[in-house]
């Protein structure tokens, strides 16, 4: 690669994803690599706002026409550099009380919510606090003696434990923050060793979801506050996301900036999720959930937050407020090859969309979308947050790649972020 090329690539992902002070610093480090003057910098290039990111462009009405056919209802943004390019609102947060969605609801993240975990796990090992090659047995008691000799925090963060565990009640209704806790404590403690750890991405999701139980509570063990807590004072609470927080169901029933999960039944009818406790979804990928049983999200998993604060939490991510950047780093590392141009990493799903990374993650419940999209290199940050069944996440996130980066849908690297 030429000088040109490499100071172009270098500028392009330095101020996309961590601003003029990183690149500034980067700028000295690589002087040698590229024949720069030391401590000589190159004034950032205003990148221009693709056309069809912005105001009754492409994706706006793309979006606009979704919500007109009943098949939208929530919050998009589109952020460039901390600035709000896109933000539209449709549908209802509670129909019950005429509240319609705006850009201050909260809304359920589902698995969206997972990379907080691994975001305290690397804060905890940025401070000496734990290894990433710590095993469950380092910090946890209980748990069958392969599991906490051999699985390893990395296994857990890349969901390669090898372990299998007994299916969850989704039936249960949960009463309190304590009994949340300690069904999935004791629940992750039934967990087995089926494979090898470390043997490839085993698709053991029972099995994965105990490690990311084990994972929250390995936080707690090491900080002395719940997992809720921390990621609330040491997340949330860095990032300046005010509208964010693991909300209770009573809450989610009576708070006004929570928007309501509209669960669509076997006759197709919709009804709110959170009056409607002993209803299931009959979606086959999500067959007898309902996400209000759940007092509070399990420990490593969800919350709620708002289009803002997660564009919030995106370019907080860049410019050290939550991790350190070479710790950033290891968030976002591809790990794991999920496709020709997708892989796994401890937080996002990392994607290659024509000629840039962009990292991605989705999560889904009955009543409940979200996905947020990051794009390092020209830093901009895309939320998607919805609140009824049928809408078509993957379909919108792959228009969002198309508006932001040019790249179509279909070609290199296009498509969803992750969910579950």
């Amino acid at each position: 690669m030429d000088e040109v090329s490499v100071r172009g690539v270098d500028r392009r992902r330095l101020l996309g994803w961590g601003g003029l002070a990183a690149a500034a610093g980067v700028a000295a480090a690589g002087a040698q690599m590229v024949g720069a003057r030391p401590g000589h910098t190159e004034s950032a290039p205003t990148d221009p706002i693709p056309p069809d990111t912005q105001p009754g462009g492409a994706y706006d009405r793309y979006v606009a026409k979704l919500a007109a056919d009943g098949k939208f209802s929530g919050v998009v943004l589109l952020s460039h550099q901390g600035r709000t390019v896109l933000c539209r609102s449709y549908g209802m947060a509670d129909k019950n009380t005429g509240i319609r969605n705006h850009e201050g609801i909260a809304f359920s993240l589902g698995s969206a919510g997972k990379p907080f975990e691994a975001v305290a796990i690397l804060q905890l090992a940025q401070q000496g606090k734990l290894r990433l090659s710590d095993t469950v047995g380092t910090h946890l008691k209980g748990y069958a003696t392969d599991i906490a000799e051999k699985v390893t925090l990395h296994h857990m963060l890349t969901a390669t434990g090898g372990m299998d565990a007994p299916d969850l009640d989704l039936q249960r209704v949960f009463n309190s923050r304590e009994d949340v806790h300690e069904y999935y404590e004791q629940w992750s403690r039934q967990a087995r060793l089926v494979v090898p750890p470390g043997s490839g991405d085993q698709g053991h999701t029972d099995g994965a979801g105990a490690g990311i139980t084990m994972l929250a509570l390995i936080v707690e063990a090491v900080t002395g506050q719940t997992y809720w807590d921390y990621v609330q004072e040491h997340i949330f609470g860095r990032c300046e996301m005010t509208g964010s927080a693991f909300y209770t169901r009573p809450q989610w029933l009576t708070d006004r900036h929570i928007a309501h999960p509209y669960m669509t039944l076997a006759d197709g009818s919709q009804v709110d999720a959170i009056r409607n406790l002993d209803k299931s979804s009959p979606n086959p990928q999500m067959l007898g959930k309902n996400p209000g049983r759940a007092f509070i999200d399990a420990p490593g998993d969800g919350g709620f937050a708002t289009a803002r604060d997660l564009a919030r939490f995106g370019h907080a991510l860049g410019d050290g407020t939550v991790l350190e950047r070479p710790w950033a780093d290891v968030f976002t590392a591809a790990n794991s090859p999920h496709g020709p141009a997708s892989f796994g990493t401890y937080g996002p799903v990392a994607k290659i969309v024509g000629d840039q990374w962009v990292w991605s993650r989705g999560g889904g419940n009955p009543g409940v979308g979200a996905n947020w999209s990051i794009y390092p290199y020209t830093d901009w940050v895309g939320v998607i947050l919805s609140n009824i069944d049928g809408v078509p996440l993957q379909e919108m996130v792959g228009r969002e790649m198309q508006a932001i980066t040019g790249v179509s849908p279909g070609g290199e690297g296009g498509g969803g972020g992750g969910g579950g």
